[in-house]
């Protein structure tokens, strides 16, 4: 086995490990299964990465992030690691040469989706793969309390059945108690598991958050104090582009970014953004994953995300080089009375359910009994014309029937284009000499994609076509007439969403959910809610302590620097004021638990924000302790 510090050497050229991660890995190469929580930017590719480089055989890495696994994939190969990945739209010969060279070949990674993992020709190779570890990226999403729940992650238990001396690594940037706690327990940990959780403190970055009536003008003023790069996040695909319209109009370099995009949009955007050919980039939450840019001085929030579990990944990707660095949050009334009224729409009634999955299938036409194991490409705007259905309503059936099994949605499914040799080096040499037309492509497909012989490549048509100075529309179609000779297989990017049938179409009225399932995680989707608009309200509790609590991280004390806490320091308080206040305050709670809206009711005599500068005191005493939703109570 090779020491940890020389693989980071080695292909990182690093003398030594960020916070936490030698820890991690060498928890993983005593073979004990592992849970790491690292915040965005932390570094916990290199956790899986290091162990799986100093040891024999191949690291198995579970992702739902389809974007990051390639972009991991590609990172690792440029440093000559040889890596893999099978992921959704791959073809059925794809995957099985994929899987043939997990199995047989030199490889040390092999990344794949969760839905891939039950599927009967994965689990026929599964045995023959020689496992070291197996690294669930995004953890939290086999947890059922998360803010991402996806069934298909609780099929990754099953696979320890086989390699049962294999340790496993879960990674996750934010998870609450309970669903750390439910990681652990979905993904079988052993006794004598590890747990290892990063501060979620982050030092210099400023919160702030500001009830507006008019979010543009705060933004332009912002960015003309805060100079450097920036993200806005908006919620919808039109706002990213009004926003960057509006900035640029007043002299701010923007672009927008979306899922909505062209892979090749998305890729120049993201490019001229990370090079500071963009300043800021307006942007939905399908920007930011993978992307390491340690430069960024302002993130904000246009409009308010649903959980802070999102929130605190957006925002943390703001100042990851140590200097100072802002996370900012926008909203108004309107805002948090949609936020309140999501609870509803995101969890419609089960005649509701069964309505739009009734629809679903007639969208499609598929007869009662049949459509397990098909896929559609899936225009939701038609479809909901075609029935005259709410576009929200729908997205949030889609995610329930999804969430009961029946269906998988990939809202932002996209698939590159692939090309593999089919015809062997002998028949080729043959073949170029009668074919003289189609030299310079077949040239310029080997000299640009090693392994093309092997296994598909991904290949980028527009770049290929400028290397070989050919217009793209004639490569795409010396590609396809490449294929129709048997020569090449080649497989045209996709790039629409897709509706997965994982059951057969039964009877709308006969269709089966578990409706206290869906109970309890609507109620998991209010507390998350309510947190986050708690979060966006409150006017005087430091903003980094809240965080902390919510991800029962109660070691972190006042900040400093964000709005509150600036706004603290310039309250006074006497010695006769504090402790009437706090005389009180013991005494409502020595009763029951109280929200912070009653505690104000009961103290009229007070002004707020003296009220919570004790209470701020108390909480760092350990006195009492403040819930994520401001309820207030006493600590034994």
């Amino acid at each position: 086995m090779t020491a940890p510090k020389e693989v980071l050497q080695k292909y990182w050229g690093y003398e030594a490990f960020r916070p936490l991660q030698e820890e991690v890995i060498l928890s993983v190469l005593a073979k004990k299964d592992t849970l790491a929580l690292m915040p965005t930017g932390g570094g916990k590719s290199v956790c899986f990465q290091v162990p799986s480089l100093a040891n024999e055989g191949i690291c198995l890495v579970i992702s739902p992030l389809i974007a990051l696994m390639k972009d991991q994939v590609a990172n690792l190969k440029k440093k000559s690691i040889p890596a893999l990945s099978i992921y959704s739209g791959m073809n059925f010969h794809e995957v099985k040469r994929t899987l043939q060279n997990a199995a047989y070949g030199n490889f040390k990674f092999l990344y794949v989706s969760p839905e891939r993992l039950e599927t009967e020709l994965f689990l026929e190779y599964l045995p023959l793969i020689k496992l070291n570890l197996i690294a669930v990226d995004e953890a939290h999403c086999i947890s059922q309390w998360g803010y991402d729940f996806r069934p298909s992650y609780l099929h990754i238990a099953s696979i320890r059945e086989y390699f049962p001396e294999t340790p496993v690594l879960a990674l996750t940037a934010s998870a609450t108690l309970e669903v750390q706690k439910d990681i652990c327990e979905k993904l079988l940990f052993k006794k004598g598991y590890q747990s290892f959780h990063q501060s979620f403190e982050r030092a210099n970055l400023s919160y702030s958050a500001f009830n507006l009536t008019s979010k543009q003008s705060k933004l332009l003023s912002i960015l003309k104090k805060v100079p450097g790069s920036g993200i806005v996040y908006c919620k919808t695909r039109k706002r990213t582009k009004e926003v960057a319209e509006m900035l640029t109009m007043n002299g701010v370099n923007t672009d927008y970014y979306h899922a909505g995009l062209s892979a090749e949009e998305r890729n120049k955007k993201q490019d001229d953004w990370v090079n500071n050919k963009t300043r800021i980039i307006a942007c939905t939450n399908a920007f930011g994953m993978g992307i390491d840019k340690p430069d960024v001085r302002t993130v904000i929030h246009y409009d308010v995300p649903d959980a802070l579990e999102n929130y605190y990944q957006e925002a943390g990707r703001a100042g990851r080089d140590g200097k100072k660095s802002y996370a900012v949050l926008f909203f108004n009334d309107t805002d948090l009375f949609d936020l309140k009224n999501k609870v509803t729409k995101r969890f419609p009634s089960i005649e509701v359910v069964r309505k739009i999955y009734g629809s679903l299938c007639n969208f499609f036409q598929l007869p009662s009994g049949k459509g397990e194991g098909l896929s559609y490409d899936f225009d939701i705007n038609t479809f909901v014309k075609n029935f005259k259905l709410d576009a929200f309503t729908v997205n949030s059936v889609l995610k329930i029937l999804e969430q009961e099994e029946l269906v998988t949605y990939s809202e932002e499914f996209f698939s590159p284009s692939t090309v593999v040799f089919t015809a062997d080096k002998n028949m080729l040499n043959q073949f170029e000499k009668s074919h003289t037309q189609y030299d310079v492509i077949v040239k310029g497909l080997l000299r640009s994609y090693d392994g093309i012989f092997d296994f598909p490549s991904m290949i980028n048509e527009s770049q290929l076509a400028k290397f070989i100075q050919i217009s793209n529309k004639k490569l795409i179609q010396s590609l396809v007439e490449l294929k129709g000779l048997g020569i090449i297989d080649y497989v045209p990017q996709k790039e629409k969403p897709q509706i997965y049938f994982i059951q057969n179409r039964v009877k709308a009225e006969d269709l089966y959910i578990n409706e206290q399932n869906v109970l309890k995680r609507k109620k998991a989707f209010e507390k998350r809610l309510y947190a986050m608009m708690n979060f966006a309200t409150n006017e005087v509790q430091c903003r980094s302590k809240m965080i902390g609590t919510y991800f029962n991280d109660n070691a972190i004390s006042a900040c400093g620097i964000c709005d509150n806490c600036l706004k603290n320091k310039k309250i006074t308080i006497t010695t006769e004021e504090f402790n009437a206040i706090s005389g009180q305050i013991k005494k409502e709670i020595l009763r029951n638990p109280i929200s912070s809206a009653d505690l104000f009711q009961k103290l009229t005599s007070f002004r707020e924000n003296k009220i919570w500068k004790v209470l701020t005191f108390l909480q760092e005493e350990n006195a009492i302790s403040i819930n994520p939703e401001g309820l207030i109570k006493g600590i034994k």
